[in-house]
C-alpha cells in the first residue's frame, strides 16, 4: 500500500481527482470499481479484477506482475476480459514496469548525487 496506493492517491489528489482507496476490507468492491474513470490496480493477486468489474471506457492501470504456472506473465487485472471493457489498459508485461525501472534509476542517481 505504501509503495503504490498512497503515492498514486496523493498524486491524483494533487491533480484534483476524487480518489477512492480500496483494501481487503472494502465492501462491494465491484460497485466501486465500476464507478472509476481511472482504475489503478495493485492488489498482489493474479488476475483479480475481471472485465465485469470495470466501467466501460475507463482507463485501467495494472501495476501487478505475476508468473503463471505455464511461465507467462500476467497482472492483477484479467487482461483478456478487461480489454473488452476498458477504453485503455496497460499490458503486463510492458505497461508500468518500464516506468518503475526508470523511476528507480532516477531516484538512485539523485541519491548518489546528494552524497
Amino acid at each position: 500500500y505504501n509503495i503504490v496506493g498512497k503515492p498514486v492517491s496523493l498524486l491524483l489528489l494533487q491533480e484534483n481527482a476524487t480518489v477512492t482507496t480500496c483494501h481487503r476490507h472494502t465492501q462491494d468492491l465491484t460497485a466501486l470499481t465500476k464507478q472509476a474513470d481511472i482504475l489503478v490496480v495493485a492488489v498482489g493477486k493474479q488476475e483479480f479484477i475481471k472485465g465485469a468489474q470495470i466501467k466501460p471506457g475507463s482507463v485501467v492501470i495494472d501495476v501487478g506482475i505475476h508468473r503463471k504456472e505455464d511461465g507467462t506473465l500476467c497482472g492483477d487485472v484479467d487482461f483478456e476480459t478487461a480489454q473488452e471493457v476498458a477504453g485503455v489498459i496497460t499490458p503486463v508485461p510492458g505497461g508500468v514496469g518500464p516506468m518503475t525501472v526508470v523511476s528507480l534509476i532516477e531516484n538512485t542517481v539523485k541519491a548518489a548525487e546528494s552524497l
